[in-house]
C-alpha cells in the first residue's frame, strides 16, 4: 500500500485536474448557448435557400445552367475537412478525420484527392499527406459571414477554373450537447433536387430566372458553407462540455476512492502505532 504522503499527493493533484475540467465545462457552457442560437436561428433561412436554387437549377437547360451545376468526369476532389483548433472535446476531431480518410479511401480511391482544412486538428492529421492546399484555423478567431465568405469565394474559383471536378464537405452537425452527427455534403458542383420540380407555380421571375439563379448561387454557396462551420462550432462546445462533465465525474470518484484508501492507511498506521506502544510498554513492565 502506498504511504500516506503519496495518496495526499494523488489526491491533491486530482483534486486539481477535477477543477480545470469543471471550469473548462462551464465555459464551454456558456459558450455553447449563444453558439446553439445562431446555429438555430440560421438553419430555416439556409435550408430554404438551398432548396430553392436546387430547384431553379433542375429547370435550366444545359445551355443555359449555371456555371456552378456543370457536371465534369470527376478526376481530381477537394475535401473540407471541419474540425477545432483546440482538443479535449472527446471523439469530436477523430471522428471527422476518419471520415475524411474514409471517404479519400474508399469514395474517392481512385482520384486525386486534396484537403481544405479548417480548424488545426484537420491541418495537423492531413499535412503530413502533402495534399493540403490550405490550412483556413484562423477563421474560428473571428468566426463571421464575411471571413467565410472568402474561403466559399475561394473553393468557387477553383471549382470554375478546374483545378477540382468536385468539393466535399465534411462536418459536425450539431443536434444536441451530447449529440453529433457526421455530415458530408456535396458543395460544387450543385445537386439539383431529384424528381419532378415545380417551382414556377410559387415563384414569379423577374427578371430571368437564368440570372437570378446565377446572383443568387454564390450567396447560397457562402450561406452553405458557413452554416456548415457554425454547425461545428456549437458542436465542439458541446462535446467539450460533455467530455468535461464526464471529465469531472471520472475525478470526484478517484478522488472519493484516494480519500477511501488515505483514510483505511491512516488508521492502519495509527493502529500499529498503538500496538508497539502497548508492546513497549508491557516490556518495560517485564
Amino acid at each position: 500500500m502506498a504511504n500516506l504522503k503519496e495518496i495526499r499527493n494523488r489526491i491533491s493533484s486530482v483534486s486539481s485536474t477535477m477543477q480545470i475540467t469543471s471550469a473548462m465545462k462551464m465555459v464551454s457552457a456558456a459558450k455553447l448557448k449563444k453558439a446553439q442560437d445562431a446555429i438555430t436561428a440560421m438553419r430555416p433561412y439556409s435550408d430554404k435557400l438551398t432548396e430553392l436554387l436546387q430547384s431553379l437549377s433542375a429547370t435550366l437547360d444545359g445551355d443555359s445552367g449555371s456555371k456552378f451545376a456543370t457536371q465534369r468526369e470527376v478526376k481530381k476532389v477537394l475535401i473540407v475537412a471541419i474540425t477545432s483548433n483546440r482538443g479535449l472535446a472527446g471523439a469530436f476531431n477523430s471522428n471527422i478525420i476518419k471520415a475524411v480518410t474514409s471517404l479519400a479511401n474508399n469514395k474517392y480511391a481512385n482520384q486525386e484527392v486534396s484537403y481544405l482544412a479548417i480548424g488545426k486538428k484537420a491541418n495537423d492529421a492531413f499535412k503530413k499527406t502533402n495534399s493540403v492546399i490550405a490550412n483556413k484555423s484562423e477563421i474560428f478567431d473571428d468566426l463571421t459571414f464575411d471571413n467565410v465568405s472568402e474561403i466559399a469565394e475561394m473553393l468557387m474559383d477553383k471549382f470554375i477554373e478546374g483545378e477540382f471536378d468536385k468539393i466535399e464537405i465534411v462536418y459536425n452537425k450539431f443536434k444536441n450537447a451530447a449529440t453529433q452527427i457526421i455530415m458530408t455534403e456535396q458543395f460544387l458542383p450543385i445537386v439539383p433536387i431529384e424528381g419532378e420540380v415545380n417551382v414556377n407555380a410559387d415563384y414569379i421571375f423577374e427578371p430571368s430566372k437564368v440570372e437570378i439563379v446565377e446572383q443568387l448561387i454564390p450567396k447560397s454557396l457562402k450561406t452553405q458553407l458557413y452554416k456548415s462551420i457554425r454547425d461545428s462550432f456549437a458542436s465542439e462546445h458541446g462535446a467539450r462540455m460533455t467530455a468535461m462533465h464526464k471529465a469531472t465525474d471520472n475525478a470526484t470518484e478517484l478522488r472519493d476512492q484516494l480519500k477511501l484508501t488515505y483514510n483505511k492507511a491512516r488508521q492502519a498506521a495509527i493502529t500499529n502505532e498503538i500496538l508497539e506502544i502497548v508492546g513497549g510498554a508491557e516490556a518495560l513492565n517485564n
